[in-house]
Order: structure tokens, then C-alpha cells, then sequence
């Protein structure tokens, strides 16, 4: 049978390295009922026949004394390659005063001249092939593929020995996260991508080359080490830096880095992990700080959240969270009319008091509790158009959010259909509000939702428009029927500068693409006039009224109401 074949045959294959002829064929006899075997006469032949069965060898018996290359030789170049010092050795000789040497070269036992004794030796081999294919499954599961770093659940455990041993040492727990990595992966590809994370990993692994601690890859692009503690950690974050701009000339990929000083054991290590995550957090989208300090006001910021959090379901049940309106007026006639309103959300929680949306819809939208909150505003919008029909007689359209999360829902159409029917109310009085932002992220899907939302009958308008990735390819992509432009390009406008026309050429957007282009955050008389000589069509904002609750929002509907009458009495 030849060694290819021998190989093939699905069993555990050893490689006996020994010179004397009787001794290979008794070694042979005795080892192949069970394995498949393979011979050499010296170190040279078997380092041939390693490198031919490459990842098929699992056990070396290595005589020491060989012509050619002996046994110590063999082990020396055994140990210098990474991949065949895996292999584990069994060394064969008469001579005691070997085996220290051979240990130290990583030999793992030892069977004696003559070979007398076959159920030891099978012994001993079935022993040491287990022992180390037992090992590389730990480390397997050890350490990240990727990287070579400890993965999450290993790297906790063996952070936890290192605190208990640390011998008055003080570490510090560091987050390392790589800022929009998606979008590394979507630009440049997969294959970079994994460059990316095989940097910032030797990076790590220099800053801790003496010693000063752990690491682990925790999934994605974050990072855990566990290092001496120092003021701030600026080496570590130059450290990784180098090793990306070796990778990325153009210095285009940013690290962020948050910290918790001084670990002990009043927590669990869990513990400290999140708060250096929550640290890296929190300067996301910051191009001034790398590096944020988990402190007491960070943490009284996290229990706060976990208050909200925690009582979310609870303020839902009781109606904490009240729905407020801001109209928005038509302003392409001499007079401007009441248009439709817009949804916003309030909670008015009995403990907490006024809690800002700018607290919690961010929070919700982090952990996927906004979809409950969206639904709850469409319920209530939905409720209160109904209201108004039966009151006025008028069809007043509402915007209301849908937010990123909502389009993983399989059931997103049908709860809305639902809401309409329910409330026996026109298809268009829902007007579905879509940050722009969200269309940058799973665009296809995104899109493919909004258009069979249209094709239902809702009618989507894009909210936030020029805070995103804004192009005009997008734009014409987009199934829209209105264009909200950003308050921030009101805002910035100074006069009849940059700004002004800035908001003057979406108005012409709006235009060729023929649906309306709102603009909100009006809060004055001249901003007014500007935005009506610009052109925009609808008009949202301070200028005519805060956002108030549905009882004061009747005062609009009514308003309307007497116009509308005085001007058929004119007629």
C-alpha cells in the first residue's frame, strides 16, 4: 500500500523516523492494527514525507541516534517551523542522558530499546495523540480564528486568575472599536476588512509584549484588553495606529477607545468590559476625542437609561408617553392653510418627570425597544385623525415615524393596514417619515419595504433630508412623495448667502422630481419670508406653533374651519 493511500484511509496516521530496518518493521507491526504508519530511515526522509502529508501526520516516533540528520536535528527544525512543532513526538532511545534535552525540544515521552513491551507503547501513543487533539480543540475554541487573540468567554476566565495574582499590580479594562467598520468592508472588501482586524490584533499584541497584560477579540471589530494601568493610554492606541497605517497609507480608518482605571473585584469582569464599551460608546461620531474615561457620571447615565428602560412597557401600558402634534402650513398662496401635522412623541413619566426625547428615543433605538414606541404613536395618531373626522369632517394627514428597526419587521404592512382599518380612516392620512440616514444602511431592503408600503397606498415622505449620505443617485432612487428638508440648513442661513441657496437648489430637486419640499424648524418672521421666497411649498416650525397636545391643536383645525367658511360666504 503506498503512503498516499495510507494516508487517505480516514485513520490516525504516525510517522516512525528510525534507522535500523527490524526496529521500523517491529514498531510497524505493532502500530498498524491500529493507525495508519508511515517510515523513514533518518530526519531528512521524514521531514520530506511530513511536508508531502502536510496537517495529516498526528504523531512522530523519532529514534535519536541517525545517520544523516539525527533525531536532536530533526527536533531543532521541527521547532522552528509553527506548523510542524504541533506535531507531537514520541522519542525512541536506550539512552537516559537524552531525555532532559529532548524535553526541552519538545518531546512529550519516551519509549525505551528494546520494544518489548507493544500494549505500552500503543498505550502511550493512543495517550499522547488524544492529550494534544484534546489541547487543540481548547485552543480552537481559545483563541479567535482571525486574530489569534482569546476569545470573549476564555479571556474573562483568564483575566479573572490575573486579578487574583496580581500581587498589588492595578490594570485597567480598554474597549478598542474601529469606527463605521461596515463601511471598510463595504468599500474595500472582506479581505481588507480582516487586514483591518489582523492590525489592530499585533497591535495590541506589541503594547502587551512585556507582559502588560491580555487581550481578546470580542466579535466584529471590538476588542478587549486587560492592561497595566497607566493615566491614559495613549501608547496602546499609537501602537495599533502604526500597524493600520502600514495597512492604510490614506490613515482613513479611526480607532475609538474607551477605558475604566483601576480594576477590582467589586464587580464581576463582565462588568468592567461593558463600561469600557460604554466609554468607547459614547464619543462615537466624535472627530475631536479617540479616547473616553468610563467615570461616576457615565454610570449615573447608564442607571438612569436602565430606569427607562426598565419601565418602558410599564409607561406604554399607562400612556405615560403622550403624542403631541405640530401643524404644517401650506404657504404657496397669499395665505398659508393648515396642511397636515406631525407626530412627535412626550413622556411624562410619574417620578422622572419631563423626560426629553433626545434621552430616550436614541436609548430605544439602541436596543430595538423604538418599534414598540413607533407602534404606539401610529395606534395613537391613528386614534386622534379619527377623532377630528368625526369632530370637523376633515381628513388632516399625520406624519409619523418609521424607524430603522421597523423594516426588519415581516409584519410591518399588515400592522399598519391594521391601524387604518381599525380606525376606519383614508389610506393617506398616514404619512410614513423616513430619516434619510436610514436609507444608507440595507438599502436595497429598505427600499423594496418603502415601495410596497407606497404600492399599499401610504404615502412616505423623507425626513432629515442633507443630515446623510446625500446623492442625488439615492434621491432618484428613493420612492418618496414629500422632501423634508433638515432645520439645520435653516438655521445656518445667514442672508442671502451659501446657505440660502443651498436650500433653494433642493427646492428645485423637490420640483423636478414633482412633490413637495417641506421645511421645518422656521422659527421667525424672516426666516419665514426666506423660505417663501426660496419656493418651499410647506412651511413647519415655531413660527406657527410648538408641538402641543391634541386638545390644543383643535384651535388649528378650527381656525381652518372658519377660514374655509368665510371664504365660501365670499363666493
Amino acid at each position: 500500500m503506498n503512503t498516499d493511500a495510507l494516508v487517505r484511509s480516514g485513520r490516525r496516521t504516525v510517522l516512525i523516523v528510525e534507522d535500523e530496518a527490524v526496529n521500523r518493521e517491529l514498531l510497524g507491526f505493532i502500530l498498524q492494527e491500529s493507525y495508519n504508519v508511515l517510515f523513514a530511515g533518518n530526519g531528512v526522509e521524514a521531514l520530506d514525507l511530513i511536508n508531502r502529508h502536510e496537517g495529516s501526520i498526528s504523531m512522530i516516533l523519532l529514534d535519536i541516534n541517525m545517520p544523516v540528520m539525527s533525531g536532536i536535528e530533526m527536533l531543532h527544525r521541527l521547532n522552528a517551523d509553527a506548523r510542524l512543532s504541533r506535531i507531537p513526538v514520541i522519542v525512541l532511545t536506550a539512552e537516559k542522558s537524552t531525555e532532559l534535552e529532548t524535553l526541552r525540544l519538545g518531546a512529550l515521552d519516551f519509549i525505551a530499546k528494546p520494544y518489548d513491551m507493544p500494549e505500552i507503547i500503543l498505550a502511550r501513543v493512543k495517550r499522547i495523540i488524544e492529550f494534544v487533539e484534546d489541547k487543540e480543540i481548547i485552543q480552537d475554541v481559545e483563541h479567535d480564528e482571525l486574530t489569534g487573540l482569546y476569545t470573549r468567554s476564555f479571556f474573562h476566565e483568564y483575566c479573572r486568575r490575573l486579578l487574583n495574582g496580581a500581587g498589588g499590580r492595578d490594570y485597567d479594562m480598554v474597549a478598542v472599536d474601529i469606527d463605521h467598520f461596515r463601511l471598510v468592508n463595504e468599500v474595500h472588501g472582506k479581505a481588507f476588512g480582516d487586514e483591518v482586524l489582523r492590525a489592530v490584533a499585533e497591535g495590541i499584541r506589541e503594547a502587551l509584549r512585556d507582559g502588560a497584560g491580555i487581550a481578546c477579540r470580542n466579535g466584529g471589530d471590538l476588542f478587549y484588553v486587560l492592561i497595566n494601568h497607566a493615566d491614559d493610554h495613549a501608547a496602546l492606541y499609537g501602537a495599533i495606529t502604526a500597524r493600520l497605517r502600514r495597512l492604510d497609507g490614506s490613515n482613513n480608518i479611526r480607532l475609538r477607545m474607551g477605558a475604566y482605571q483601576n480594576v477590582d473585584s467589586a464587580h464581576v469582569i463582565e462588568w468592567y468590559s461593558d463600561a469600557a464599551k460604554s466609554a468607547c460608546s459614547a464619543i462615537r461620531n466624535n472627530y475631536v476625542q479617540n479616547i473616553m474615561v468610563y467615570d461616576n457620571a457615565m454610570h449615573e447615565r447608564e442607571l438612569y437609561n436602565e430606569r427607562l428602560i426598565a419601565d418602558m412597557d410599564e409607561a406604554i401600558r399607562q400612556k405615560q408617553f403622550r403624542v403631541f402634534f405640530q401643524p404644517k402650513y401650506d404657504v404657496r398662496g397669499e395665505t398659508p392653510k393648515l396642511y397636515s401635522a406631525e407626530a412627535l412623541v412626550r413622556w411624562q413619566h410619574p417620578e422622572l418627570g419631563f423626560i426629553s426625547p433626545g434621552a430616550f428615543i436614541p436609548l430605544f433605538e439602541e436596543n430595538g425597544l423604538i418599534t414598540k414606541l413607533d407602534e404606539y404613536v401610529w395606534r395613537e395618531s391613528a386614534r386622534q385623525i379619527r377623532l377630528w373626522r368625526d369632530e370637523f369632517g376633515v381628513d388632516l394627514s399625520v406624519s409619523v415615524n418609521l424607524s430603522r428597526m421597523d423594516f426588519f419587521s415581516e409584519d410591518l404592512r399588515e400592522r399598519l393596514l391594521g391601524i387604518v382599518a381599525e380606525n376606519g380612516i383614508p389610506m393617506r392620512s398616514i404619512v410614513l417619515e423616513v430619516t434619510e440616514s436610514a436609507y444608507s444602511e440595507d438599502t436595497e431592503h429598505i427600499l423594496n419595504t418603502v415601495g410596497l408600503l407606497r404600492d399599499a397606498g401610504f404615502q412616505i415622505e423623507m425626513d432629515d433630508f442633507g443630515t446623510g449620505y446625500s446623492s442625488l443617485n439615492m434621491l432618484c432612487m428613493m420612492p418618496i412623495d414629500a422632501l423634508k428638508i433638515d432645520m439645520k440648513f435653516v438655521r445656518n442661513i445667514a442672508g442671502a448667502g451659501s446657505g440660502y441657496r443651498m436650500v433653494e437648489l433642493v427646492i428645485e430637486m423637490a420640483r423636478c422630481l414633482s412633490i413637495p419640499a417641506i421645511v421645518e424648524g422656521v422659527e421667525d418672521e424672516q426666516q419665514y419670508r426666506m423660505m417663501k421666497q426660496a419656493g418651499c411649498d410647506v412651511v413647519q416650525g415655531y413660527y406657527f406653533s410648538r408641538p402641543v397636545d391634541a386638545q390644543a391643536f383643535r384651535k388649528f383645525l378650527i381656525e381652518e374651519q372658519n377660514d374655509t367658511e368665510e371664504e365660501a360666504s365670499k363666493c
